[in-house]
C-alpha cells in the first residue's frame, strides 16, 4: 500500500513562510500561523513540501489504513490561502456564514485575504476543528 504524500517533517517553517513571495500573502500566512498556534498551544511543523500543520491525531482512510494527520494547517498559494480543518466544514455552517469572504472545498477554506474574512470567527472555526480532532469526534 503506498504511503500518504503529505507527511510530517523537519521543514523549516519559519524559512518557509518567509520565502512566500508576495508580501501580503507572506504577511497572511505569518498571522494565521500565529493564531493557530496560539489556538492549539501547538508548535507549526511542516507536511509535506507545503503545508504548516499544528497537532495530529489519528484518523481511518476509507481503505482502512491509520494515518497521522494535522488537526488544522494551512497553505499559502499563490492564488490564496488555503486553511485545512479537520472533519470538514459541515458542522461550521453557523461560522462560515459569518465569516466573510470565502470559498470552501471538502474540508478546506480559501482566503484570497485575512483582511476579507471576520478572524474572530475564523478563530473560532481553528478552535472547533483542533477540539473535534483531539477529542476524537471528528
Amino acid at each position: 500500500m503506498a504511503e500518504l504524500k503529505t507527511q510530517r517533517n523537519e521543514g523549516d517553517v519559519e524559512a518557509f513562510l518567509g520565502a512566500v513571495a508576495d508580501e501580503r500573502r507572506r504577511g497572511d500566512a505569518q498571522q494565521i500561523c500565529a493564531l493557530m498556534a496560539e489556538v492549539t498551544g501547538e508548535a507549526p511543523a511542516m507536511w509535506g513540501p507545503s503545508i504548516v500543520g499544528f497537532g495530529s491525531y489519528q484518523y481511518l482512510s476509507a481503505g482502512g489504513r491509520s494515518n497521522d494527520w494535522f488537526t488544522v494547517g494551512f497553505s499559502p498559494r499563490k492564488a490564496n490561502l488555503a486553511i485545512y480543518l479537520a472533519g470538514g466544514l459541515d458542522d461550521q455552517a453557523d461560522l462560515l456564514a459569518r465569516l466573510g469572504r470565502h470559498k470552501t472545498g471538502k474540508s478546506c477554506l480559501y482566503v484570497t485575504s485575512l483582511a476579507t474574512v471576520d478572524t474572530t470567527v475564523l478563530r473560532e472555526m481553528v478552535t472547533r476543528s483542533h477540539t473535534s480532532a483531539t477529542s476524537g469526534t471528528s
